[in-house]
C-alpha cells in the first residue's frame, strides 16, 4: 500500500497565483479546527506557542483538518529540535519557527527539520504519522519534498537580518510578527504605528528580494489590504478564539442591556 502526502504551504504558494488567506487556531479544540477548514479559507496556523497546544491536541486538529482543501501550519513553541521533530513525526507537513532573530537561527531551524546529512532530524519514520508507518512510498529520500519551513521575524534586530535569513537556503519563507516587532521597538501595543509598518515593509522588500514569499498578521481587513497591496503573499486574518469573543461581545452588545457601553480589547 502506498500514500500519497498532501502539497506542502510552499507548494500551495508556488503553485497559487495569488495570495493566501488564512485563520489561527488558537482554542486547541479539533471541532472548530474542522469547523475553521471547512470556511473555503487557504490555510491555517495551529498555534503552539500562544495557546493551549501539546502534542495531543496538535495531532487530533492535523486530523481533524485533513479531508479538508486547507493547508495547516504548525507553529512550535521554540526553534528546539526535539519540539520540531515531534511535530514532524506527528505529520505536520508545515512548521513555523518563531523569533528568528539571525541567518544562524534559521540555519539552525532548517537543519531541524533535515534529515543528515544535511540536518539533524531523527529518523522514526516506520513509528510516525509523517510517513504514514512507512505507507509513503521513499518517504526518507524524498522527506525535503514532503516538509516546509518558514520562519517568524519579530524583533528589530530580525529585521536588520531579514535579507541574511531569508537567504538561508531551506528556509521556504518569512512571516512577520508585528504584535512582538512592536513590542521591540518600543510601541508595545501599537502594531500600525508607522515605524512598524516601515519595519514590515523594509521586511516584505529584503525576503522578496531574496525570492522567498513573505506573509504577515493582519487582523484588521483594512490592514490586511495595505499588506497585500505591499506584496504579502500570506496573510493571517483572523483567529478563532478572536472571532469567538468579538462575535460573543456583538451579541450582547444587541441582546443585553448596558453591554453596548462596555469596552473591549483589540484583537
Amino acid at each position: 500500500m502506498s500514500f500519497r502526502l498532501t502539497p506542502t504551504f510552499r507548494d500551495r504558494l508556488t503553485g497559487s497565483g495569488r495570495p493566501l488567506a488564512g485563520v489561527w487556531l488558537c482554542s486547541g479544540s479539533p471541532l472548530v479546527a474542522e469547523i475553521c477548514a471547512g470556511s473555503g479559507l487557504d490555510w491555517t496556523l495551529i498555534d503552539m506557542e500562544h495557546a493551549p497546544n501539546g502534542l495531543e491536541s496538535v495531532l487530533a486538529q492535523l486530523q481533524a483538518v485533513a479531508g479538508h482543501p486547507i493547508t495547516p501550519v504548525v507553529r512550535v513553541p521554540v526553534g528546539d529540535a526535539v519540539i520540531i521533530k515531534q511535530v514532524l513525526d506527528l505529520g505536520a507537513q508545515n512548521v513555523l519557527v518563531p523569533m528568528v532573530n539571525s541567518a544562524a537561527d534559521a540555519e539552525a531551524a532548517v537543519a531541524a527539520v533535515r534529515y543528515p546529512p544535511r540536518g539533524r532530524r531523527g529518523v522514526g519514520s516506520a513509528l510516525g504519522r509523517s510517513a504514514r508507518w512507512n505507507r509513503v512510498g521513499g518517504y526518507l529520500a524524498d522527506a525535503d519534498d514532503h516538509v516546509s519551513l518558514f520562519v517568524q521575524v519579530e524583533t528589530a534586530d530580525a529585521v536588520a537580518s531579514a535579507a541574511e535569513i531569508a537567504a538561508v537556503d531551506g528556509v521556504d519563507g518569512v512571516f512577520v510578527g508585528p504584535s512582538d516587532l512592536a513590542a521591540s521597538m518600543g510601541v508595545l501595543g501599537e502594531q500600525t504605528h508607522p515605524e512598524v509598518v516601515a519595519a514590515v515593509h523594509a521586511t516584505f522588500d529584503a525576503v522578496r528580494a531574496a525570492g522567498k514569499p513573505v506573509g504577515v498578521n493582519a487582523f484588521d481587513p483594512a490592514v490586511a489590504d495595505a499588506y497585500l497591496e505591499a506584496g504579502a503573499s500570506f496573510v493571517l486574518v483572523g483567529a478563532d478564539v478572536t472571532l469567538l469573543a468579538r462575535g460573543s461581545e456583538a451579541l450582547a452588545a444587541r441582546f443585553v442591556p448596558g453591554q453596548a457601553s462596555r469596552g473591549r480589547g483589540s484583537a
